[in-house]
């Protein structure tokens, strides 16, 4: 597929087209390539991914070596007081030891300031002054400009603080400090977003993963009752400033989608085999932008290629529209054989103008 322009700011108006249903030239498409992958395949995934400069316009052989991280400590404790572990290089680590075990310590209990920068997940946060910096040369270059929030910044962030079970029964039993507990942890975002919209982004993005792999892991009314309105309060912040909000979530989340789109929602980022391509169209199609995130779980790493190519089509066909409002997201993990690789570069390259036939 030939795309006119691979100039940033062309770019950029493309994806905010297609977030706005205003007509893209194509379907925006990232794929996320990990450490863990480029250490396993090195030179081979390098000649792959310098074939795809319409995936990967800014991609550089040189670019490499700075993909590959110093190493994490085993145990890090971050700014809330949770303790993670790490136990596979390049990959995230995993809570475990949480704070706030007992209801008995929360009045003792202190969120971070927010001044200490950017939050992120399982790692210290981004000293402002570098945010600052980094989004001054994203501005200069002409390109979309995304500040990026922490994946976990609130329902997760609530069972590291909690433990995941203790989070959840909470939200089953509604326990006598939780509404002050969700309140303190919004109130922490909702601040951060303010100083991250006042650098001038385009788009805010957040990650929480709000389900499972077959449903909820609570129930609507409770998710409606303790922890939508803090979503509404941290996405109206950005609405605020002229921007959009992206939200990623990995599991089944069909039954609260259209909460999530009604508090402020713009691109909702969420699987597709989990959630199911039928239902997606049914709800979301047309409502909000949809950033198709491909199976991870079966598709990539053990699909077939003629499997991928068929996936990818039936979801431009089902989602797209001439308007837009459909996007691709694809995380390749180092499960992934790079025939898979190839073929997921060439299946989205081949079908990123076809919504253009589509009709509306």
């Amino acid at each position: 597929m030939h795309v006119k322009s691979l100039d940033p700011a062309f770019l950029r108006d493309n994806y905010l087209k297609a977030i706005s249903f205003n007509c893209p030239s194509f379907i925006p498409c990232f794929v996320s390539i990990p450490f863990s992958t480029w250490k396993r395949y090195g030179e081979k995934l390098v000649s792959i991914v310098e074939k795809h400069k319409v995936i990967f316009p800014w991609f550089r052989r040189e670019m490499v070596d700075s993909f590959f991280p110093p190493p994490k400590p085993p145990v890090y404790k971050d700014e809330w007081g949770c303790v993670w572990r790490f136990t596979t290089e390049g990959l995230q680590g995993i809570v475990v030891e949480n704070p706030l075990k007992s209801w008995a310590d929360f009045k003792k209990f202190k969120p971070p300031d927010p001044d200490l920068g950017l939050p992120r997940e399982g790692e210290p946060p981004i000293p402002w002054s570098e945010v600052d910096a980094f989004i001054d040369n994203v501005k200069m270059s002409g390109g979309l400009v995304v500040g990026f929030m922490p994946h976990g910044f609130l329902f997760l962030r609530l069972t590291y603080i909690r433990g995941y079970l203790n989070f959840l029964k909470d939200l089953a039993q509604g326990s006598s400090h939780l509404e002050d507990l969700v309140e303190m942890v919004v109130d922490y975002n909702v601040e951060v977003v303010k100083r991250l919209v006042k650098l001038g982004v385009d788009i805010v993005n957040f990650g929480d993963d709000l389900g499972v792999q077959h449903g909820l892991p609570y129930s609507p009314t409770a998710f409606r009752h303790y922890l939508l309105p803090g979503y509404r309060r941290v996405f109206k912040e950005v609405k605020r400033r002229g921007a959009k909000v992206r939200l990623h979530s990995d599991g089944y989340v069909m039954d609260i989608a259209g909460d999530l789109v009604s508090v402020g929602v713009d691109v909702l980022n969420i699987q597709d085999k989990v959630n199911g391509l039928e239902r997606m169209e049914r709800e979301l199609k047309g409502k909000v932008a949809i950033d198709v995130d491909l199976d991870r779980q079966q598709l990539l790493p053990f699909g077939t290629p003629q499997q991928i190519e068929t996936h990818i089509l039936e979801i431009v066909r089902r989602l797209g529209s001439r308007r837009g409002g459909l996007l691709f997201s694809a995380e390749v993990l180092h499960d992934v054989p790079l025939r898979n690789i190839e073929v997921l570069l060439k299946s989205l390259e081949k079908n990123m103008t076809l919504h253009n036939s589509l009709d509306s």
